[in-house]
């Protein structure tokens, strides 16, 4: 017999649009629950508009979610929060990142969804917490990466830039699905839930990481460096003889010493006073930039790599997105799986996390309240009272 997925038997119920929640919600169904999506009627999910690249689907919407059932409800009307009300009673996680407070104002706060639930696990996401002078601003990815200054230390010299991805979306995502396998764990051993509160953008300033602390110990905010290390070098891309690029990366003082005899051919820059540390490197930015640009422009980048594998020395290629969806990797791996759309199959990326002896399921991207009858039937609803509410307009 086929092992189970982890969540098999797990059920969330989620009041969600955009990306951060969707993000969470999909692998979390990805790893085995059963995820009822809510949204409205009248269009659903806005990340469902943002494009039509993908068999004429929105690329946000099919990579954030598959495996999910869609619902729509009309939380507007009475016979709406009726339904969704009766969807959390019978629910494990209820997730939300509604605007601040709407949550609250349709009567699915936490406090009360966990006073009558008190097995439920409710996660709220806003952009910046419950509390505080930010509580009820707007919150978009580009937005919170300025405030968090993610983009203040990303992009080259000249301007700061926000992130290729949304990096500030992704970092809550990530956190909420964290946290909640956390309070599933811990209520398998107390029989209670908890409330859990995921911020925008203290995600993104834990995120920050050693520049926080870097500013914190010398008083000055770091700069950007592109795709340069404030702390190390070489570490930097690097133009090669065919008109690419070859990224190098140098750890510490004895992969210095290898590659500067090895793909330098100067041995004695290993024992330079300028060169022999990274501290003495970094302050010979400029120098040591210029040794290594030297030497990798007379090689082609297939070149370069090869024989900086050799002597062990962290190299990658500037690869496009396309040429991300070519990689041999990703091909070696199998990484690559088809998972149909309303507008036809795709090729999707398996999760990230792998289960020995398990592959994770990989459910459909859903249409539009596909699923309402059939999750409103699950309910116990008869065929009378599901035709009421749609005639009522809460369906």
């Amino acid at each position: 017999m086929s092992p189970r997925p982890p969540l098999d038997g797990v059920t969330v119920v989620a009041l969600e649009q955009a990306v951060a929640a969707p993000l969470a919600t999909r692998h979390l169904a990805d790893l085995g629950a059963r995820v009822v999506k809510i949204e409205r009627p009248d269009g659903g999910d806005f990340a469902r508009a943002y494009d039509r690249s993908v068999n004429g689907l929105a690329s946000h919407f099919v990579w954030l979610n598959r495996g999910k059932r869609s619902v729509t409800l009309d939380l507007r009307t009475t016979g709406g929060r009726a339904v969704l009300a009766d969807l959390v009673a019978g629910a494990d996680v209820f997730l939300q990142n509604l605007a601040p407070g709407a949550a609250g104002r349709l009567g699915f706060s936490s406090a009360e969804l966990r006073n009558r639930h008190p097995r439920l696990i409710t996660v709220d996401m806003s952009g910046y917490g419950a509390s505080g002078p930010y509580r009820d601003k707007r919150a978009y990815d580009m937005l919170i990466q300025c405030e968090a200054a993610l983009a203040t230390v990303t992009g080259p010299p000249e301007r700061p830039a926000k992130t290729g991805v949304p990096a500030s979306d992704i970092a809550a995502g990530m956190y909420a699905l964290s946290a909640t396998m956390a309070a599933l764990v811990g209520r398998a051993t107390t029989g209670q839930g908890t409330a859990i509160e995921i911020s925008m953008f203290e995600a993104t300033a834990e995120w920050m990481g050693y520049q926080l602390y870097y500013a914190q110990g010398t008083g000055s905010s770091p700069g950007r460096a592109g795709l340069s290390h404030p702390s190390l070098t070489p570490y930097d891309a690097y133009p090669a003889a065919d008109g690419g690029e070859v990224l190098i990366g140098v750890q510490n003082d004895r992969e210095w010493a290898r590659f500067a005899e090895g793909f330098l051919g100067r041995p004695e820059l290993a024992g330079d006073p300028r060169y022999a540390t990274n501290v003495a490197r970094v302050g010979n930015r400029r120098t040591v930039d210029a040794l290594v640009g030297g030497r990798t422009v007379t090689m082609t980048v297939e070149e370069a790599i090869e024989r900086l594998d050799t002597l062990g020395i962290a190299s990658a290629r500037l690869n496009s997105v396309t040429d991300l969806l070519r990689h041999p990797q990703l091909a070696a791996r199998d990484r690559w799986r088809p998972v149909e759309t309303p507008g036809g199959q795709v090729r999707a990326l398996l999760p990230p996390f792998g289960f020995a002896g398990l592959e994770l399921p990989m459910g459909p991207v859903p249409a539009l309240g596909e699923h309402t009858e059939e999750v409103l039937r699950s309910l116990g609803y008869p065929a009378d009272r599901i035709a009421a509410l749609r005639a009522d307009g809460a369906l």
